[in-house]
């Protein structure tokens, strides 16, 4: 399978010498994304199909729209699987899901709400608990986020994780204290998620920053740069909190917040109202350019997995300030990973980030205040940030590892290669 582009303008990873997967039937399914998920899943079902696999991937219509799985050389079927609890329609879901994967060699959800779906789904209904079929195809669950809310939202998703920790064969979480919860749960094999960044076409040069900081009137005053969805987890309160300390500064940073989401108006008020150095830009396709253009980059949030702007950052040469969070130390090389965490440390173990604790605003612009105050300390993140970024898996990573494991699933359900689609 040769390489081929996405509408999102990333490369789509080609056929591969890995393992191979002839015939084998995979259904990936996963629930309304409109970012590093559906990203993740687009790439992973054009890496399996270029291994030989018959893919199918269940998800909301706009999942197609924005990520174009058809182009991928997979078949896609729609679900309505949406990011909050609906009975009715859940139900619905999980019917339609039970029809599609009948006869799949391997199922493989992504998020906790479609993994808890899916194996309801795959699931024998007997009176009292569930009892989860062994006769049905076996189950892979990748997890992508922690739950952070309190009270009855935690209750629910605290019932959804049980669910999952039971009827998966084998759970993925995507950092060390996801992993740690599903075994504490019980779940029957926990193992450590690859979620890299599709590779981009290529890096911007030198005249695309030029242009870029011109658009957006930058001058000679360093940019601050984050990109994330306006959303609680990403914690953009704490660097609201931070810009107004920077004001101080001669001459004053500029702060630009890449993204769209539900606290848009909210964040917007208090900007104005505060007077804030810092503007929104909406959601953007060309992060690579505004990477480019940036002085510094920070990633604030409350909790992240293994963010894929990260990854772009590294691979861009940025000095990074970033919440201790998740699975973001281990991804910049800052401590060490529970052992067996595979190769998401392999390589130079020098720090590519400065770690902050999330939520502290003074710590963030602290921090900051650094790198602007230190060009020869800029310029170590700099490249400490690329060596990391070579150092991290890739597309093709991500596939052998799932390979591997659906062989090890399903080694008597193997097709040979004239075996239709799912």
């Amino acid at each position: 399978m040769p390489e081929e582009t996405s509408r999102t303008g990333e490369r789509g990873p080609a056929a591969s010498a890995g393992p191979r997967l002839d015939g084998m039937r995979v259904a990936l399914v996963l629930g309304t994304s409109a970012g590093g998920v559906g990203r993740h899943v687009r790439s992973l079902a054009a890496g399996l199909a270029g291994r030989g696999a018959s893919v199918l991937v269940c998800g909301p219509a706009a999942t197609e729209e924005l990520f174009g799985f058809g182009a991928a050389g997979v078949r896609f079927e729609e679900v309505d699987l949406a990011d909050r609890p609906r009975p009715l329609n859940d139900a619905r879901a999980v019917a339609r899901l039970r029809t599609l994967l009948r006869g799949a060699d391997v199922v493989h959800a992504h998020g906790l709400r479609a993994g808890a779906l899916t194996v309801t789904a795959c699931a024998r209904v007997a009176p009292g608990p569930l009892r989860f079929s062994r006769g049905g195809p076996p189950l892979v669950v990748t997890l992508h986020n922690a739950v952070i809310a309190g009270g009855r939202t935690a209750a629910i998703y605290g019932a959804l994780e049980r669910v999952v920790a039971r009827g998966a064969a084998v759970v993925l979480g995507v950092s060390p204290d996801l992993e740690e919860r599903m075994r504490a749960l019980g779940a029957r094999s926990v193992r450590h998620a690859l979620v890299p960044a599709p590779a981009p076409r290529e890096q911007p040069g030198p005249a695309v920053r030029a242009d870029l900081r011109a658009e957006l009137g930058v001058g000679d005053r360093p940019l601050i740069l984050t990109v994330a969805r306006l959303a609680d987890q990403k914690g953009l309160p704490t660097l609201l909190d931070a810009a107004r300390g920077w004001t101080g500064r001669t001459p004053p940073p500029l702060v630009a917040i890449a993204g769209d989401g539900p606290l848009e108006d909210d964040l917007r008020a208090r900007i104005e109202a505060e007077d804030l150095p810092v503007r929104l830009l909406g959601r953007r396709s060309d992060v690579p350019a505004l990477l480019a253009a940036a002085d510094i980059a920070v990633v604030p949030s409350v909790w992240e997995g293994q963010p894929l702007i990260v990854q772009e950052i590294l691979r861009a040469g940025r000095p990074l300030v970033a919440a201790r969070v998740g699975g973001i130390p281990g991804m910049v090389g800052a401590g060490d990973r529970p052992a067996g965490a595979g190769a998401l440390l392999q390589g130079p173990e020098s720090e590519a980030a400065l770690l902050v604790p999330p939520g502290d605003a003074d710590a963030l612009a602290r921090a900051v205040g650094r790198i602007l105050d230190d060009p020869a300390l800029a310029v170590r993140l700099g490249a400490a940030a690329a060596q990391r970024a070579a150092a991290l898996p890739g597309e093709d990573d991500a596939v052998d590892q799932l390979a591997a494991v659906y062989r090890e699933l399903s080694p008597a359900r193997r097709r040979p290669p004239s075996s239709a689609a799912p």
